[in-house]
Formats: C-alpha cells, structure tokens, sequence
C-alpha cells in the first residue's frame, strides 16, 4: 500500500527507533506512547489485521522477544500485547509497558500519551536492543 505509513517505515523510507527486525517483521518505539518503551511490531509486507499475517505464530514469538527485552531493560511491572488496528490499517501488535503509578488505573487509556524527547527514545530503544535474545 502507497501511503501506509508502517509500510513506509518498513521500507526504510521514514525513521523509527529500530529495536528488532528479522526477514518478516520490524519492532520500534511508538512515537506516541502511553508508556515510556512501548513498541510497535509489525510484518514487513501490508496485511490489513493480525490474524491476516500467515506465520501467525512466529509474529507473536517476534512479539514475545520484545516484550522480554522490555522487562529487562526497563523494569516494568507487566507488558501487555494489543492488537486493536484501528488507527493504522496494517497489522500491528502494540507492546505496552505498564509501571506503578502510570496513570491508567486499572486499565489502558489509550489517550494517555506520555511525551518522550528525542534523547530519551534513543536512549530507551539502546537498552531495549542491549536485552534482545
């Protein structure tokens, strides 16, 4: 898809905070998060939704090393795996630190955007690659 913005990103054709990558999916920092760490992960190639994505399994072990690399590097109380795909029309699983005293309560508020310099995300995405299995 032409003007997919995580197509485009996968293309190398916008920047993003690379964590993970492999011959099908590409793992970077969200620009928009609700929580410091959290991350996109996406096929490389455009499917619409999750379950589209043939090697379903291995999408969510790609998921998973994330998610490790994530308590590692930052300590979090949990992650948590999201995969709404709403926003953005190709698929992505959103991989959600959740911290003490994060502000979403019992619950994800999805509206609750945390603003991270551009130093901190570098930063952030250095310890996340540093604790990749």
């Amino acid at each position: 898809m032409r003007d997919c913005i995580f197509c485009k990103i996968a293309k190398g054709e916008l920047p993003c905070y690379k964590i993970y990558e492999d011959k099908d999916f590409l793992g970077f920092l969200d620009i928009n998060p609700t929580n410091s760490g959290q991350s996109l992960l996406i096929p490389k190639k455009h499917y619409r939704w999750a379950d589209d994505i043939p090697n379903f399994g291995a999408y969510f072990e790609a998921a998973k090393k994330i998610g490790l690399a994530i308590k590692k590097a930052l300590k979090p109380m949990a992650v948590c795996y999201v995969t709404l795909g709403f926003q953005v029309h190709h698929a992505h699983i959103r991989i959600m630190p959740r911290f003490e005293n994060d502000g979403h309560e019992g619950e994800l508020n999805f509206k609750l955007f945390k603003k991270i310099s551009e130093s901190e995300m570098k930063e952030i995405a250095e310890k996340i690659r540093k604790e990749m299995i």
